[in-house]
């Protein structure tokens, strides 16, 4: 069995929601960007091998744009965007919209907020959700949202790990162009807020998870219940794991 359909195997199993497969354009992106991957990681080498300076850095990020996250290097992609007298490396259009910005940096850089810090500023005064920072190797895209209103990181993905290929595509697919046509950036944006503290703090209170928690309790114990005891859980849930965690880490 070849590599590609081996990815496609572990993703469906662990997306039982696909079924026997994937989306058919789904499994054509992964596929591109996978042989993607794989063809970039020598150059990638050399470029780090040589500490190639920020302008040999960005041709290969131009190609990886075009070859593997599929956008049209003359209709979406515009270099040093210009944003009220000052640039930004890339401006990403999609359906005429402008998207987001890209911010690159030398193959030999570190990626941190000093570097999101100026982009956000451009992202903020054009009014755009979405900046992508990479050194060719190392791709991430941040949510900043509307002035504070930002999820953050959403993806990072270091293309030269020693993560199995399938799971550096699968963390890089939501940032390709089919994938944000189909909302899957945003979805994943979604899921990671989902993840706060204070959010994830409603759902363990919700009704089905409470309700799941007292089935097991219950099985767990012989009881057979009694009225009021889901009340009971979501009152240990809120006072007794909840709140207790959180004032353990203020």
């Amino acid at each position: 069995m070849d590599s590609d359909a081996t990815q496609i195997l572990n993703r469906t199993a662990e997306f039982p929601e696909y079924g026997d497969s994937t989306p058919e354009w789904e499994s054509e992106v992964r596929s591109r960007l996978s042989g993607a991957v794989e063809r970039f990681v020598g150059p990638l080498d050399e470029l780090l091998q040589r500490d190639a300076n920020e302008g040999d850095t960005r041709m290969i990020v131009t190609d990886f744009l075009t070859e593997g996250l599929g956008f049209n290097k003359y209709a979406e992609l515009t270099t040093e965007y210009r944003t009220k007298g000052e640039s930004v490396d890339y401006g990403i259009t999609l359906e005429s919209e402008l998207f987001a910005f890209i911010e690159v940096k030398p193959c030999s850089t570190e990626l941190d907020a000093r570097n999101l810090r100026q982009a956000k500023l451009h992202a903020d005064a054009e009014g755009i959700a979405w900046v992508v920072l990479t050194n060719g190797r190392v791709w991430q895209v941040h949510h900043v949202g509307d002035g504070e209103d930002g999820t953050g990181l959403v993806v990072d993905v270091d293309l030269l790990a020693e993560a199995p290929l399938h799971k550096r595509v699968d963390a890089l697919f939501p940032l390709t162009r089919e994938a944000l046509a189909h909302g899957r950036l945003e979805e994943l944006r979604a899921w990671r807020a989902a993840l706060e503290p204070e959010p994830l703090a409603e759902v363990l209170r919700s009704d089905p998870v409470a309700s799941a928690i007292r089935a097991e309790v219950r099985r767990r114990t012989g009881h057979v219940g009694h009225l009021g005891d889901l009340d009971e859980v979501v009152h240990a849930l809120t006072e007794g794991v909840i709140a207790r965690r959180l004032q353990s880490e203020e």
